[in-house]
């Protein structure tokens, strides 16, 4: 089975107003085929800088409202070194969730470059507000901001 490029996104909540309103539209993602989601961390710092994690496997309705219902693939996939680096960006009061998935799309794409005997050297993720810049004709950016 041919696997996608994998990312992983940190997505930062300030005064640590963390929801589940992101959770269905990863879910959506995941119905249409276009990711699979190898794993999810969630990590957050207090008012003291105290850092505290929930991964996957520790997920319950309450403290993450939707994301239990999550196909991870590979819980613990997202460790201990990578809430260490994440949390050493955080302010205090605030969190982040980071969620890595396999770009499942991109699958046949991959194959087609094998096929062709090709290589891809490089990829490179431009951040959606700078595509809808980009995209939006409003000429403030350009693709290698």
């Amino acid at each position: 089975m041919t696997v996608g490029p994998i990312d992983v996104v940190i997505i930062g909540f300030p005064g640590n107003r963390f929801s589940g309103r992101i959770a269905p539209a990863i879910l959506d993602l995941v119905g249409s085929g276009t990711i699979r989601v190898v794993d999810l961390l969630f990590v957050s710092k207090d008012g003291d800088g105290v850092v505290t994690t929930v991964d996957a496997t520790d997920l319950e309705g309450g403290d993450a409202p939707g994301y239990h219902a999550i196909e991870v693939l590979k819980p613990g996939a997202l460790g201990v070194e990578d809430a260490e680096e994440v949390s050493d960006d955080l302010s205090p009061e605030s969190s982040a969730l980071l969620v890595a998935f396999e770009n499942t799309w991109a699958a046949a794409f991959v194959d087609a470059c094998r096929a062709a005997d090709a290589v891809v050297i490089d990829q490179i993720r431009i951040p959606a507000d700078v595509g809808q810049a980009v995209l939006g004709d409003t000429g403030s950016a350009t693709l290698t901001s």
